[in-house]
């Protein structure tokens, strides 16, 4: 398609006002990590790599991003686990209420969080505590679960959909059993959309806060509980900033890992 210069231009300009109003203000935090005054003034009053060290010794945060790191790979796991069979049920047999169960699975992802966390606060408090267990660590990753699930199903699905179902049927033709066939034949060519599934999972897990605001007991804090719970607290405003700088890296991480695994577009093609 063929775009006239002015448009070209108006295009470039709106494509650099979006990524400044997204980037600018992560990289205005992470000056402000550095930033020598604890009133975050601007400009800053010099750089100083005190707060760093602050934050180290923090027990708060760390005790918080301990939390998280639990809380994120229990509902990774539990993710890749409910996530890869509902997306080979859908993506390799037909029977009455796919639609409906493909659906059922991706609908956490849009509802409110708000909702979610209420609705499982709801639930937990009239099923789980009169059987003993209460709000903690476990409802957590039970609630960060029900939208990771989401995101592994869509990618192992995708992959499922471009693969063709011939490689397993000749496995299976030639007398190997299902679970060598799943072992030497699909697992391979579907590895990469389970990790990326996997990493994004577990990212998303790592950033939540709303659901886990209602489904955290007494004492049981995430890193970006801790992050909200200090934000108002003056003299903790520079520890705050690096807290940040910090989620913000380990949330990158695994969805720049996770985009170059799903560009992995040879996949279906190698056996």
């Amino acid at each position: 398609m063929h775009l006239s210069r002015p448009a070209r231009v108006a295009l470039r300009v709106a494509a650099l006002v979006g990524f400044a109003v997204i980037y600018v203000p992560l990289l205005l935090v992470v000056v402000n990590s550095l930033n020598r005054d604890r009133s975050s003034g601007w400009p800053p009053a010099g750089l100083t790599l005190r707060w760093w060290h602050d934050a180290w010794r923090s027990a708060g945060a760390r005790d918080a991003l301990w939390t998280s790191v639990k809380a994120g790979l229990g509902a990774t796991a539990i993710a890749l686990v409910l996530g890869t069979l509902i997306a080979f049920a859908v993506a390799r047999y037909r029977f009455f209420g796919r639609q409906a169960l493909s659906f059922a699975v991706v609908l956490p992802i849009a509802l409110p969080g708000i909702i979610t966390g209420v609705a499982l606060n709801t639930a937990f408090r009239t099923v789980l505590e009169p059987l003993g267990v209460g709000l903690g660590l476990f409802t957590v990753v039970v609630g960060h679960a029900t939208f990771c699930v989401v995101v592994v199903f869509n990618n192992v699905a995708a992959r499922l959909h471009r693969l063709s179902g011939s490689y397993e049927e000749a496995a299976m033709d030639l007398g190997a059993p299902a679970f060598r066939t799943f072992r030497d034949i699909t697992f391979p060519l579907t590895r990469s959309a389970l990790a990326a599934g996997g990493l994004l999972a577990f990212a998303l897990s790592f950033d939540e806060i709303v659901v886990t605001t209602f489904t955290a007991g007494p004492g049981v804090q995430t890193l970006p509980v801790w992050i909200f719970s200090n934000m108002a607290r003056p003299q903790q405003a520079p520890v705050v900033n690096v807290v940040a700088v910090v989620l913000v890296l380990l949330s990158v991480i695994p969805v720049y890992v996770a985009q170059r695994l799903s560009s992995d577009t040879t996949a279906g093609s190698r056996v």
